[in-house]
């Protein structure tokens, strides 16, 4: 099941600042190892970030949310949604089908 992810800033810039280096190598990680298949930031940036994650359940994306440092520090929090999607398109369906 997909699990789409909202980052939201929840400190000021000079907060956040000082974290970034660790919560860019979080995602990459993850992204690395095949959890999230897309994530980016928002346009603008400002709105923080969002990911599309998949292969593991609820409880492990909260546990993988938990570690970003942002999190961890406090400066942001994570919006998580459990998708059951209702279409899927074909060149997608390999991808979600690796279920974890």
């Amino acid at each position: 099941m997909p699990h789409p992810l909202r980052l939201h800033l929840a400190a000021p810039e000079e907060a956040v600042g000082p974290h970034v280096p660790g919560h860019v190598a979080h995602p990459e990680r993850h992204h690395a190892h095949g959890t999230f298949l897309l994530p980016g930031q928002t346009v603008p940036t400002e709105g923080g970030g969002a990911i599309l994650a998949h292969g593991t359940d609820r409880a492990g994306i909260e546990r993988i949310a938990a570690e970003d440092p942002f999190v961890a520090h406090g400066v942001a929090e994570y919006v998580i949604t459990s998708l059951a999607p209702g279409r899927v398109r074909p060149a997608l369906a390999p991808l979600l089908a690796e279920d974890g």
